[in-house]
């Protein structure tokens, strides 16, 4: 069983950058694909970067890969997401997810373990 704790949403301005950190608990942090996902009201929970066991990154869109950093530090089982020119589209509630299988993929349905979330508001 794995547990996440998401921290370092809040409030922003255009153009302002956020730092998210999710801490897992377990053993067996290392070997899992970790991912961020968003979800906005009235929408489906999305998917915005991934990071495999082994450091292969991958995200949602173009605009993210250049704005977005996603790492991680098996030292101390947590993955960040680094936001910088963030923008009122990325409002949203963000999720930290776990992938047994260390793949990495956009799916949801291959992340077994979710956090309960962190709300990040960007204001124009």
């Amino acid at each position: 069983q794995v547990q996440l704790v998401e921290s370092g949403g809040g409030l922003a301005q255009a153009g302002d950058s956020l730092t998210l950190s999710c801490a897992a608990s377990g053993r067996s942090f290392s070997r899992y694909a970790m991912g961020w996902f968003r979800q906005t009201p009235g929408k489906e929970r999305e998917f915005v970067a991934t990071i495999t066991q082994y450091g292969g990154r991958m995200y949602s869109t173009d605009s993210e890969s250049n704005r977005f950093t996603i790492s991680r530090d098996n030292a101390k089982n947590t993955v960040y997401l680094q936001m910088n020119s963030l923008k009122p589209e990325d409002t949203g509630v963000y999720y930290c997810a776990a992938d047994p299988s260390g793949l990495g993929l956009r799916r949801l349905e291959t992340y077994n373990y979710w956090g309960q979330g962190t709300q990040v508001t960007v204001s124009s």
